[in-house]
């Protein structure tokens, strides 16, 4: 079928990106940069989160206090809050990092897809500009997320189809950061980037849920983030690829 063909087709071009900044390791050195910033932020957080996990829990369910199995709950209650920690960390990683390295992804996404006759923004224009896409997208995210969340407690569903809903939606919104650069730079304003992802949907995800799970591996998100940079660039040339245009 043309959808799973087009989903692979879209896990490829991430190994795509991986292969492109293999050949080129100054690349790969320079987007390693800003995503070793944000990889120690985010490891402070989590050490943070885990510590206190099980207060978290307790304050959460002052109506288990006279349950026997109060304390085999919580602990399950604690794991699932640092899981969503966990998750939300994979998709806001993107987000974060992309911010911290603007002028760092902005080269690069350019180098692998170079368009004619290009003028470069100035950094104190696309900076703010990313920031505020990416609160756009992370408030999208949190809207389909938290939900998702409170459906992980159902028993068998919550451990089955809601982690699998759960990595399409996180997938297809890495997708939409990380091809903001590329289509930025075609003129796109973000509803349109967001049409455009929409009409190549089973690409976008195929991409977008291989970045999400490798990003599931600690240390990992760091060392493919300018793999996932480079790749996103790739999906936009070559399977996405509007004609440039003029934003409103």
């Amino acid at each position: 079928m043309q959808p799973v063909r087009d989903f692979f087709a879209g896990v490829g071009f991430f190994f795509q990106g991986l292969g492109w900044v293999a050949r080129h390791g100054r690349w790969w050195l320079f987007g390693l940069i800003p995503a070793l910033i944000a990889f120690a932020i985010y490891v402070a957080a989590l050490v943070y989160l885990g510590n206190n996990a099980m207060e978290l829990a307790d304050w959460m369910t002052p109506f288990a206090d006279s349950w026997g199995w109060r304390d085999a709950f919580r602990v399950m209650i604690a794991i699932v809050i640092f899981a969503g920690g966990l998750a939300l960390a994979v998709v806001t990683f993107t987000a974060v990092t992309l911010a911290i390295g603007e002028p760092f992804y902005e080269k690069l996404s350019a180098a692998v897809d170079p368009l004619p006759g290009e003028v470069e923004q100035p950094w104190w224009k696309s900076i703010p500009r990313s920031i505020k896409d990416s609160l756009v997208t992370l408030g999208w995210v949190l809207m389909f997320t938290i939900p998702l969340f409170f459906l992980g407690f159902i028993p068998v569903v919550g451990q089955t189809v809601i982690p699998v809903i759960g990595a399409a939606i996180s997938g297809f919104f890495l997708t939409v950061e990380l091809t903001t650069l590329s289509l930025e730079r075609r003129g796109l304003i973000r509803r349109q980037r967001f049409a455009v992802l929409r009409a190549s949907k089973p690409s976008a995800l195929g991409f977008g849920v291989a970045v999400f799970l490798l990003f599931l591996i600690p240390f990992i998100s760091v060392i493919a983030m300018p793999a996932a940079v480079a790749g996103a660039a790739l999906l936009v040339r070559d399977r996405l690829s509007p004609a440039p245009t003029e934003a409103p």
